[in-house]
């Protein structure tokens, strides 16, 4: 049986939501645990970025933690991919 994308996602994001859980948490180890949360789920195209605590969370975008003592947030974005790391010898052929 396969679950709707929509559903496993929005269940994946609704067990993130414990802002004061996480608020206290480092920003980018935060950011990791979700990311590696997501990814055991199956999400594959998103981005996690963190952002200060005031700023508006657009379009489908959605809050998924706090971090640096409350001061910033993450936010879920789905349909663009992660970030990937470019090999650190990048310019030879």
């Amino acid at each position: 049986m396969r679950i709707a994308p929509a559903i496993l996602i929005a269940t994946v994001v609704s067990s993130l939501v414990c802002v004061p859980a996480h608020a206290a948490k480092d920003c980018e180890e935060l950011k990791s645990e979700i990311a590696q949360k997501l990814e055991a789920k199956g999400v594959k195209s998103y981005t996690l970025d963190i952002v200060g605590k005031d700023e508006e969370v657009k379009g489908d975008s959605k809050v998924v933690g706090a971090c640096g003592g409350g001061a910033k947030k993450i936010v879920y974005t789905r349909g663009a991919a992660p970030a990937e790391k470019a090999p650190a010898d990048s310019t030879k052929p």
